[in-house]
């Protein structure tokens, strides 16, 4: 199997051109951390847009964390899986007492990765939401109802690589999705990655920084 990207910073380039079209708008792009980061960090530099993280947690089903049963996102928002809720028998007690303890972790990354910044305003303005890939969707699911609840005027989704039944769900609850592939059969978002070690906070924090006066030049954008 052909890997389609050679890290998450290539892949953010590869979807920011097909971003290009909304560049005239002043969107802000949001990036789902910490996966999303370095994505939202190539396409903000291409559109010349400033660049946040919008936090949110997969809510994980006990025992099997990787297999998300929801998410929840800034704001109290909080989206549950239900079909895989229903197939596995969990109830909402359970799936409340996980997404608590997701809580805690929520706010502690917002805390740090924002560092004292105000939160962006999203009322009236044109918003990218960016993340790495997109499998079961939990995760943006949650960060498209806490942004929607702002008011933007557009709520763009864009990622690299996703399943395409997930694009198609997801476009009822987006103005607009973009997923530069969508390959089939589908598996893993990693799959289409060489190398997709884990994005640390550290770096999070550092691609941020290099955001701030990066997206304020008038200038090179391949810099």
């Amino acid at each position: 199997m052909t890997s389609l990207f050679q890290n998450r910073a290539d892949a953010g380039k590869k979807l920011a051109e097909d971003l290009l079209p909304w560049a005239d708008q002043s969107p802000i792009i949001l990036a789902l951390p910490r996966g999303g980061v370095p994505v939202a960090y190539e396409v903000a530099k291409r559109l010349r847009a400033p660049l946040d993280v919008f936090v949110v947690r997969k809510v994980g089903v006990p025992g099997h964390e990787e297999l998300a049963m929801g998410a929840i996102a800034s704001g109290g928002i909080r989206v549950m899986n239900e079909s895989v809720m229903r197939q596995l028998n969990i109830r909402e007690p359970v799936f409340a007492a996980a997404a608590n303890q997701e809580l805690r972790e929520l706010t502690r990354r917002e805390a740090e990765y924002r560092a004292g910044r105000t939160k962006p305003v999203i009322a009236g303005r044109t918003v990218i939401l960016v993340d790495d890939g997109l499998a079961t969707g939990s995760t943006m699911r949650a960060a498209v109802e806490a942004v929607n609840t702002q008011q933007p005027k557009m709520l763009i989704v864009a990622v690299p690589v996703a399943a395409k039944s997930t694009c198609d769900e997801l476009s009822e609850e987006a103005d607009r999705v973009i997923c530069h592939a969508t390959p089939e059969p589908f598996r893993a978002v990693g799959v289409w990655y060489e190398n997709f070690s884990q994005t640390t906070d550290a770096e999070v924090k550092e691609l941020l920084r290099l955001a701030a006066p990066e997206v304020a030049r008038s200038g090179d954008s391949s810099a």
